[in-house]
């Protein structure tokens, strides 16, 4: 069976096996083999590391949508040794007790069995903080170390936020037993700088921040996932192709891998192996990505924006109809003869005129523009409306 393919919709199976990939090079899920350095995520991952082996109570890792912070935490939790119990929470939206239960899964302490037995009789907040500590303590003659790291920290709720800084008391007389890593949007440091916030604000020793790419991170983000992917063929993205590139993901990682898995896809179609501007275009109308405006900081969706660009048009349409409205009823009721009158009749003017020496435009000899009537003529001239007076005797 033959499977037809359209211009706009190129196989997504296909081009991996074109270009030999050993693994999806542009795939969005967090693989740390595949994390590039620039050079805020170098500074955050060095911080980070040395907070960590320092064991350092809490940190805070911040950065704009789709800029690698998931990625960049695994990458972390690698780099940490066998001896790192670590707990990865990626629903922001857990209760109090169904984070400690998470926590106490991901730490080994309870098997995921247990837990759902338990779901009848649940233990209470109290005994799943005493279980917690116990192992804490447990771990730190083996020179162990507890990791928690909370993905999307945006949406915790204050209740969990409490709780959060009621773990990071968890300490031995010497260093914390517990070190917590929140990562989230820019709009959480928003939430932990407010006033009821203070005492969660004060326990923060690091607070790392990630950015977008610069263009040449893009272009050299874009080579390193290539590589690391280990195509059997060689694979190259045109300096026009790169340059589309970051004009449309400003140097979004998330973005940039959108872009650059379907622009693979157009270019396998084509039985290409040079990737060019044209087919980055190709998979930016597909994922109806566009270029953004001056100030945004990453592309944007048309179907966002689509409502706004309408408006213009609605505005201008609108805006006709009632101009026609307006000169249909005045063509349909007479004007006052005193307005009539007035009115200076419209006279056609030639394509060029002429300069005056005084500098000034003036019209041409041959065009003549009619000057409104003084008042004594429009008095004396009959109304022919008007009844006739009647005959004098």
């Amino acid at each position: 069976m033959s499977l037809s393919l359209s211009s706009n919709q190129p196989s997504m199976l296909a081009h991996e096996q074109y270009f030999g990939f050993a693994q999806r090079p542009f795939a969005l899920s967090p693989d740390p083999k595949f994390l590039y350095r620039s050079a805020s995520h170098d500074a955050a991952t060095g911080r980070l590391l040395q907070a960590l082996r320092r064991r350092e109570g809490f940190l805070v890792l911040t950065g704009d949508i789709g800029t690698g912070k998931t990625t960049l935490c695994r990458a972390l939790l690698t780099e940490m040794g066998p001896t790192a119990f670590t707990s990865l929470i990626l629903n922001p939206f857990l209760s109090v007790d169904e984070l400690l239960r998470e926590v106490l899964t991901d730490f080994g302490v309870v098997s995921r069995d247990a837990v759902r037995a338990d779901r009848l009789d649940p233990p209470s907040t109290h005994d799943m903080m005493s279980t917690l500590y116990e192992f804490l303590q447990s771990i730190g003659p083996i020179g162990g170390t507890a990791i928690l790291i909370i993905d999307e920290a945006q949406h915790l709720s204050k209740s969990v936020l409490e709780q959060i800084r009621v773990l990071s008391n968890l300490e031995a007389s010497d260093t914390k037993l517990l070190q917590i890593l929140l990562v989230g949007q820019l709009n959480l440091l928003e939430t932990l700088s407010h006033a009821d916030m203070r005492q969660f604000a004060q326990r923060i020793s690091l607070r790392a921040t990630l950015t977008p790419l610069t263009r040449e991170e893009s272009d050299a983000y874009i080579r390193h996932r290539i590589a690391v992917g280990a195509p059997t063929r060689e694979v190259v993205f045109t300096d026009d192709a790169l340059a589309t590139v970051w004009s449309i993901a400003t140097g979004i990682p998330r973005i940039i891998n959108l872009l650059c898995d379907r622009a693979l896809a157009f270019a396998a179609q084509d039985a290409q192996d040079l990737v060019s501007a044209g087919h980055v275009r190709q998979a930016a109308a597909s994922l109806e990505l566009t270029a953004p405006s001056s100030g945004s900081t990453f592309a944007s969706f048309n179907g966002q924006n689509a409502h706004r660009r309408r408006w213009p048009w609605v505005a201008a349409l609108v805006l006709l109809v009632l101009a026609a409205a307006i000169a249909v009823s005045l063509q349909l009721k007479p004007l006052p003869s005193w307005v009539a009158d007035a009115v200076v009749p419209a006279a056609p003017l030639r394509p060029t005129m002429r300069v005056h020496p005084t500098g000034m435009e003036v019209p041409p000899d041959d065009i003549v523009i009619p000057l409104p009537r003084p008042a004594s003529e429009r008095t004396a001239t009959p109304d022919p409306d008007a009844d006739p007076e009647p005959a004098t005797r």
